[in-house]
Parts: structure tokens; C-alpha cells; sequence
């Protein structure tokens, strides 16, 4: 179906939002994160190439049987694209998919220590300014800046808190959480941005 009118300027605000952001990091991490979600984004292989430039993707796949499959179809899709690919808690997935990196929740994230001479990227969630102190990677996703439909989703740091607390990290971070047309602008100047429908005019 096509987008509406308003869903199609948000779709360009969001990759504006993108080129902004993709200036502000440092070769070769992208501008934002794509992330995939069972529910959300049933066939994310089929949605990479309507990604904005700059953004690479994170493959979430909560166990599902099919996950080398699909890993495989998002691996030449990103490719295809010159966009790289992380799997989420998933090294061993990462290594056999080829993909360029893993992204770690937070709980786990010490985890990737023992793989850094082994991946391009790694990345990890963050949901406080004491896990932002604590990261271990060299990139964290940071939520939930804004109001988010996401079940998980605590409540919102909103953009003002959230630029003050990156200005005081040495990570390079990701905003998440209702990231889309309508607020990205207000973040892409300091950080990158991750999403899972925000890219897409939603």
C-alpha cells in the first residue's frame, strides 16, 4: 500500500535525520540502525532496499527456527546494499551468517570482550546513564528517548536529558525508542539513530 502524504514527508524527514547523523560518526559505523522484529517486520530481508543510505541493520531472532535462513537472506541483502549486518545475542550465528557484528543486550554485553578481535561491530543496549558509564562496547543503543508503542518501553528521557548525557560519553550512541520523522531532528545532530518502523514513514 502506498504511503500517505504525511507518511511519505516523514519518510524524508527520517533520511535527512540520517545524513545528519551519518556525519557525525566515524568511518565505517552508519548514521542509524534498522532493527528487525518478528511481529513488527515479518520479512525485514524484503525491506532493506528501501532503507535511507546510511543505515545498516541489526537482526533480532528470539529463537526462531528459521533464523540462518533468514541471517542469510539479510547477509545479501546488506551486501547487495554496502550496509552492515549485526545479529543480536548471537555470535555464533554472526560468524556462520558472515555478518559484521553482533549487538548484545545489556545484561549480557561484558559477553563481548571475548569476541572483539572477531567482529567489525559490536553494540549493546543501554537504558540508564549508569549503564551508558558501564558499556563495554563501542557503540550502545540508548532507550527510551521518546514515547515509544514498543510493550517493552519504560518511559521516556526526552531529547533535551538525552543530549545532555551523551555530551558526557565516550561511546558512540544510538538513540531508540519513537525515533521517526517527527523527532529525530531534535538528536541527530550528537547521535545516531536506531529504529525498527521509524525509517519507513511510520
Amino acid at each position: 500500500m502506498p504511503l500517505s502524504v504525511s507518511g511519505q514527508g516523514l519518510k524524508r524527514r527520517m533520511a535527512s535525520a540520517v545524513r545528519e547523523a551519518s556525519r557525525q560518526m566515524p568511518f565505517p559505523w552508519p548514521g542509524g540502525f534498522f532493527l528487525t522484529d518478528p511481529g513488527r517486520t515479518p520479512d525485514p530481508a524484503s525491506l532493506i532496499e528501501t532503507l535511507p543510505p546510511g543505515v545498516g541493520v541489526i537482526y533480532r531472532h528470539f529463537g526462531e527456527d528459521d533464523r540462518m535462513e533468514l541471517a542469510s537472506k539479510l547477509r545479501k541483502a546488506c551486501t547487495k546494499r554496502g550496509i552492515p549486518l549485526l545479529i543480536s545475542n548471537d555470535p555464533h550465528l554472526a560468524i556462520a551468517a558472515q555478518a559484521d557484528g553482533v549487538h548484545w543486550p545489556e545484561a549480557l554485553a561484558h559477553q563481548a570482550r571475548s569476541w572483539r578481535t572477531r567482529f567489525t561491530f559490536q553494540t549493546q543496549s543501554v537504558h540508564s546513564p549508569a549503564g551508558m558509564r558501564q558499556a563495554v562496547c563501542d557503540a550502545v543503543l540508548f532507550s527510551v528517548v521518546f514515547p515509544s508503542k514498543s510493550p517493552s518501553a519504560g518511559s521516556a528521557m526526552g531529547p533535551i536529558r538525552f543530549r545532555s548525557l551523551i555530551q558526557t560519553s565516550n561511546k558512540l550512541v544510538y538513540a531508540l525508542g519513537g525515533v521517526n520523522g517527527s523527532t529525530a531532528g531534535s538528536v541527530c545532530r550528537g547521535a545516531g539513530l536506531a529504529a525498527i518502523e521509524g525509517f519507513f514513514g511510520k
